[in-house]
């Protein structure tokens, strides 16, 4: 097969949807927090497939259990248990502290099990009215039809509509929220930072609010950690630094460390709101999958990336406030939790032009909320790759006219 880049390139031109808009390169191979396209030229990466890969590219613990595992077993459908899924599930229900998971692909394949779920425990609890939900204005939450009609972007769900039941209201808005709950409500759905929003996380006290609010008028809160969880914060799931247990939670990204695995969570009360035959998937909690997962989980543990996640996000969320004060006319604020955080440009910055020309000096990053660098990168990254990210950052912000 062809290596160069630019027959690669023609190929994405003739034979890929023109849905995405790539940038103009092909990624070859990946160690740690640094990436190589077929051209040979080196990338520091900021993304980690945007908060995906957890681990970086190629470790050695992730490389070891795929490959152990897809020589042993890597598919048999949920007609059947299969043992690292099995581990996995204890594991993932202990570190969340919630009490049942369902394993499916992705981030949105678990935000529709959510919906799913809150829906058919109060159609089985004599309240079938209760099915709209509540989201926020710049939520995220995918692209499949339930999950989207959740994402408070307009851009997202332009020529898909009718889509519901949900309503929006502004994030971090108590009042809001309690002003658009009434008897059909059934959840309310939120990401502690919204991430494709932009990087922002919850007001201090809002997410305790929302759980006074939700147990007030028998609403059940849903809490999207796909983008946040597994560590990513600094925490395994970024609900606790609020100290706050949603009563159902989604995770993907960050769980598999590169390879496609989705969990819906919840508490002891929703345990059997899914009865068989309700919900499944084909390859939700595949052997592969929960083998990759639980290579995520062992070395969150053996390398203590949680606390790294935590030092190393302080660290650049100094650096980046540093850029800020020092090129006050372009970049105009800092924000995020460990190591999701965002550098907010100026609106006369054209964002994406400034992406395009950091990845010409070796740096990825990636867009949030129109205006913002998006750092997200694997939780391995050291203090030494955040400074190389940061002083790219500084030459090219500094050559802008």
């Amino acid at each position: 097969m062809s290596t160069d880049e630019n027959t690669l390139l023609a190929f994405g031109e003739r034979y890929l949807y023109q849905n995405y808009r790539q940038a103009p390169m092909v990624l070859s191979h990946g160690k740690g927090v640094e990436v190589w396209d077929t051209s040979g030229k080196r990338y520091l990466d900021m993304t980690a497939g945007v908060a995906v890969n957890a681990l970086g590219h190629a470790h050695p613990a992730w490389v070891g259990a795929v490959s152990d595992q897809a020589g042993r077993l890597a598919h048999v459908s949920n007609y059947f248990f299969n043992e690292p899924n099995l581990h996995l599930a204890k594991r993932v229900v202990e570190a969340t502290g919630m009490t049942r998971v369902l394993f499916c692909n992705s981030g949105t394949e678990a935000i529709e099990a959510c919906l799913k779920l809150v829906r058919r425990h109060f159609h089985d609890n004599g309240a079938p009215e209760r099915t709209r939900i509540i989201a926020f204005d710049k939520a995220f939450h995918g692209r499949t039809m339930g999950a989207l009609a959740a994402t408070g972007q307009a851009t997202y769900r332009d020529g898909f509509g009718p889509l519901g039941p949900v309503t929006h209201v502004p994030f971090g808005d108590l009042d809001a929220v309690r002003a658009a709950i009434s008897g059909d409500v059934a959840a309310v759905l939120v990401e502690p930072v919204q991430g494709e929003g932009g990087v922002v996380p919850a007001p201090a006290g809002f997410l305790a609010g929302l759980r006074a609010l939700c147990d007030q008028r028998g609403v059940l809160l849903i809490a999207d950690e796909i983008q946040t969880g597994v560590g990513r914060t600094g925490r395994f799931l970024a609900m606790e630094h609020s100290g706050v247990k949603a009563d159902a939670v989604a995770l993907a990204k960050g769980l598999g460390g590169g390879f496609p695995i989705g969990a819906m969570l919840c508490q002891a009360h929703l345990a059997n709101a899914l009865p068989p035959g309700s919900h499944g998937t084909t390859f939700g909690g595949n052997p592969l999958a929960s083998a990759a997962a639980l290579a995520v989980l062992d070395t969150l543990d053996k390398e203590h990336l949680l606390q790294r996640a935590q030092a190393s996000g302080e660290h650049l969320n100094g650096r980046l406030m540093g850029l800020m004060k020092k090129y006050p006319q372009k970049l105009v604020a800092t924000r995020g939790l460990g190591l999701l955080q965002a550098l907010e440009t100026a609106n006369t910055v054209d964002t994406r032009a400034l992406v395009g020309l950091l990845r010409e000096e070796g740096l990825l990053v990636t867009i949030a909320g129109g205006q913002a660098l998006r750092f997200s990168p694997p939780l391995v990254v050291t203090r030494e790759q955040l400074d190389e990210a940061v002083a790219i950052v500084d030459k090219v912000v500094g050559g802008l006219s």
